[in-house]
């Protein structure tokens, strides 16, 4: 057997024996982590460890959803707290240029939690642009509402990262933002017309192309394709993605189990591939649904393998940091931020 085309949530602080069976014989690509595997960072090294020795591969991709604000797996007293996106665009209206340096020292310091934890791949950032009415899945996730604000944060933060020994991981493509329903709960569809989108909403992702890792929307966008979500229509990815935005990176879904999608998991799966998606995410960590997406995802083979041995080809060693220091300068920098 070789690599799968999925990336497993894990069920809990450490791998039961059930578990860690099914990931020695399914052989994910990688394991993401939630709020429900993480205690203490002891634990976490433990539990990383334990998954990449399960798998037979030491750089198997760990992931995990460290933006700051809402979204942050690895929380205090164990870690440091980190803004929402929105301040950094707050700052960066202020000052383009301290704002994109906060941005990169931000992400730069949440890659030194992870780093150290064994975290090899952070899924941020964010290039979704919110417009007025939009649900708030996204709201203050979000570096702002113009493309060269959004590109110019979501690129200081990626290069921070990847300046920490992290992969960035570029979501949700081509663009979240406009969504009127949050797409864990239901299907958004966005109306905009296809030069209203090329123009705003893909552009902002178009000038981030290069990242070595993307991640799809749970979003119909009817002037393109008045049927599928973005995850699962193969107009979307090959002739939006692929094609306007131009990213040749490893492409993952988001999460398959969220309500936005129809059909049986391995279905949705199934879907995902066949439209042009490389891998398959899939968070829960319940065994059973595991199990189903694993017997639902081909090995990883063809371009798929090559853009997932390039991203992991693009990973550096983390550059020296006095993260001590550079907490202090960022907390001076982030001082202005405060929401008004």
């Amino acid at each position: 057997m070789g690599v799968h085309a999925f990336i497993t949530g894990l069920a809990g602080l450490e791998l039961g024996a059930d578990e860690r069976a099914f990931v020695r014989e399914a052989e994910p690509w990688g394991a993401i982590l939630f709020a429900r595997n993480v205690s203490t960072p002891d634990q976490v090294r433990a539990l990383v460890g334990e998954f990449r020795e399960a798998v037979g591969r030491a750089n198997a991709p760990v992931l995990i959803d460290q933006e700051g604000g809402r979204v942050q797996r690895l929380r205090p007293p164990q870690w440091s707290e980190f803004p929402p996106g929105a301040a950094y665009g707050r700052l960066y209206d202020r000052d383009p240029q301290r704002g994109v340096a906060a941005a990169h020292l931000g992400a730069r310091l949440i890659a030194a939690d992870l780093d150290a934890l064994g975290i090899s791949v952070d899924c941020l950032p964010l290039a979704d642009m919110p417009v007025p009415g939009a649900d708030s899945i996204i709201g203050d996730r979000a570096y702002g509402g113009s493309v060269e604000k959004v590109a110019a944060i979501a690129a200081a933060i990626a290069q921070g990262l990847t300046e920490g020994g992290v992969l960035p991981v570029l979501k949700h493509m081509p663009g979240h933002g406009r969504a009127g329903v949050d797409s864990h709960l239901g299907l958004p569809v966005v109306a905009a017309d296809r030069a209203t989108l090329e123009a705003t909403d893909f552009a902002a992702f178009r000038r981030l192309a290069a990242l070595p890792l993307g991640m799809t929307a749970h979003v119909v966008f009817s002037d393109i394709d008045p049927v599928a979500p973005a995850t699962i229509s193969a107009t979307m990815v090959r002739e939006v993605i692929r094609g306007s935005i131009g990213f040749d990176g490893l492409l993952m879904t988001d999460d398959v189990s969220m309500e936005a999608l129809s059909g049986t998991l391995a279905e949705r799966a199934v879907a995902a591939i066949a439209a042009g998606c490389d891998i398959v995410l899939h968070c829960s960590g319940e065994l059973d649904e595991m199990r189903a997406i694993a017997a639902a995802v081909p090995e990883l083979k063809g371009d798929a393998r090559r853009r997932a041995a390039a991203a992991l080809a693009s990973a550096r060693p983390a550059s020296p940091i006095d993260v001590a220091a550079a907490r202090a300068e960022f907390s001076a920098m982030m001082a202005g931020a405060a929401v008004a």
